[in-house]
């Protein structure tokens, strides 16, 4: 027993340096050791993108001969136009009347806190931030390689879709006193007029998105309406191996419920279909009437929500070069001339937070991403909100939650430390049988196994309460990581913000010390060596709670400091009892 302690304890500890080691390597602009490889590196047959025409972007569409006299034709002039709101602040490029920017007005970049001028300058995790800038959503930046739209259209030979001009109606650009504000985009080609209405909401970061097709030619056209979300294949600005979530495609079907797609699997399925030509998305939901997409990241979404009781095909497809979308398609019937068809469809863009996702659509709270322990998370966040609506403080909320999990568990802990205070008072009688079996390890054990069932001690009493309460903890870390309600909540004093390290690292060193305590109040290994890696193990957990959100360091602060309580309670109460006679 005391070898496989030692060998996790040296496990942990080379973990520990490890890490160490990759975040010095990122904090001095090398690539981390935790990253996966870029997606663009992969060679794999591909079609020419010579051989693609502009339009092959759009999923389904196909190549089209330029009309008669386009080279003549004046080119179209696009331009940005802004829609502001009390949430949000939106681009739209009337070139193909896609969203090119999208702003949340409440949300701000988080900067890391720093101290001791960027701790030397060996680490930037811990340099001063900039939070002036607010979260930006959809954008495109060339040079960071930044690539998110939300874009649609028609799919069809010389019919609008995100490449075709649109031109903008007058109208306000502002809420301002309103309580909503649209903006009217219009392009006709081959006989087909599309019209989209973009409608924002105060308070709201649902877009409502409504096409309407008119055939303006002399022949029935059959449309098909496509929404498209496309993202570049990065991780966002800021994750790291410590908060690192989920950044991806997500879909949801009521069949199916909540998928996720990652970018390294939409790479490998699309150099398969350049092979095979078969299409992408094979093991996931591709049909259905109700549903949503979405492109999922740390504490925030954008879901396209596609028209319901319609049938919609989903598709993903690699747009350029670290570059994916994923997509509904929505057949519009066949329209006779003159004849025209509206479809209404919604985009969310912004936080995860439960209250604004509930309303929206069935499922969609399913992008708050709780690891596999979510039936346990889910309760757990309930129970979180509850507390911090009577408090109205987040900090205050972990310390009041860490208590009353601590009180659950009560029965539970006390006897897995009554188990460690009968040991610790047996512990002289266990070395003595260690030095006079030491050359036997089975007499040893014998020996050791009498003396446990003399003094009647559970060998695992111990541990036992460890193991069960184990499943909590990292479902507590889930909610923590993934509450964008606790993003930029202050606690007291130098914590301003219960999602970023602790600035001053004074947590992790409060935490080192309780887990000194702790260590103290444990039976003393008979092993030398294991007893200094013992002593060791809180210095290099708090190195590592450096990195750590300080609302979860918080909460394992508070942990400490009630276990050592109750521990030295209980051990007290069994020190003025003596050991069986053996």
């Amino acid at each position: 027993m005391d070898i496989n302690k030692r060998t996790i304890l040296w496990i942990v500890f080379a973990v520990s340096l490890f890490v160490l080691w990759n975040n010095w390597q990122v904090s001095n602009g090398r690539p981390s050791m935790f990253a996966p490889p870029p997606a663009q590196t992969a060679k794999a047959p591909e079609a020419k993108k010579s051989d693609l025409p502009a339009a092959a972007a759009v999923p389904g569409a196909a190549a089209t001969a330029a009309a008669p006299g386009a080279a003549e034709a004046a080119p179209f002039k696009a331009e940005r136009i802004t829609i502001t709101t009390d949430v949000v602040r939106a681009d739209i490029d009337t070139q193909g009347g896609t969203i090119k920017r999208l702003e949340l007005l409440k949300y701000k970049e988080n900067g890391h806190p720093g101290w001791f001028n960027g701790c030397f300058g060996l680490f930037k995790w811990c340099e001063p931030g900039d939070n002036s800038k607010n979260v930006v959503l959809f954008d495109v930046d060339a040079g960071t390689g930044k690539t998110y739209l939300a874009r649609t259209g028609l799919i069809g030979a010389g019919v609008p879709n995100h490449n075709s001009g649109f031109v903008a109606k007058p109208g306000p650009r502002m809420l301002n006193d309103a309580n909503q504000v649209q903006l009217v985009l219009e392009s006709e080609e081959g006989g087909v007029k599309l019209t989209k209405t973009f409608t924002f909401k105060r308070g709201d970061y649902v877009i409502g998105v409504r096409h309407d097709v008119t055939n303006t030619g002399a022949a029935p056209v059959s449309p098909q309406l496509y929404l498209q979300l496309a993202h570049d294949g990065n991780k966002p600005a800021g994750d790291s191996f410590f908060n690192s979530s989920y950044t991806g495609p997500t879909l949801y079907t009521d069949e199916k419920h909540y998928e996720k797609l990652k970018f390294e699997t939409l790479e490998k399925e699309a150099q398969e279909a350049a092979k095979t030509g078969k299409p992408m998305l094979q093991d996931h939901a591709t049909k259905a009437d109700n549903g949503w997409i979405a492109i999922s990241q740390h504490f925030f979404v954008s879901a396209f929500i596609p028209q319901p009781k319609l049938m919609h095909d989903i598709e993903t497809t690699k747009i350029d070069t670290n570059v994916y979308g994923i997509s509904v398609k929505q057949p519009l019937g066949t329209l006779a001339p003159g004849a025209t068809v509206s479809n209404d469809a919604k985009l969310f863009s912004g936080p995860q937070e439960n209250a604004l996702l509930e309303p929206v659509t069935p499922g969609l709270v399913l992008v708050r991403d709780y690891g596999w322990l979510a039936v346990i998370a889910k309760p757990m966040f309930w129970v979180i909100e509850h507390i911090h609506g009577v408090l109205g403080n987040w900090g205050w909320t972990i310390i009041a939650f860490t208590i009353l999990i601590k009180l659950l568990f009560f029965p539970l802990s006390a006897a897995g430390y009554r188990s460690m205070a009968k040991v610790k008072l047996v512990t002289p009688k266990m070395q003595a049988i260690r030095e006079r079996y030491k050359g036997d390890p089975a007499k040893m054990n014998q020996a050791t196994m009498e003396l446990y069932k003399q003094e009647k001690i559970n060998p695992l009493g111990g541990c036992l309460p460890i193991l069960v309460q184990m499943p909590v903890f990292i479902a507590l870390y889930y909610v923590l990581q993934s509450a964008v309600e606790i993003r930029g909540a202050p606690w007291v004093g130098w914590i301003t913000d219960l999602a970023q390290h602790d600035p001053y690292a004074i947590l992790p060193v409060l935490y080192a010390i309780s887990m000194f305590i702790t260590t103290k109040l444990n039976p003393a290994p008979a092993d030398p060596m294991q007893a200094k890696m013992m002593l060791f193990m809180p210095l290099a957990f708090s190195v590592m709670f450096f990195f750590f959100p300080s609302g979860l360091v918080l909460y394992w602060v508070v942990n400490n400091v009630l276990s050592i309580a109750q521990q030295y309670v209980i051990s007290k109460k069994f020190g003025a009892v003596e050991p069986a006679k053996a």
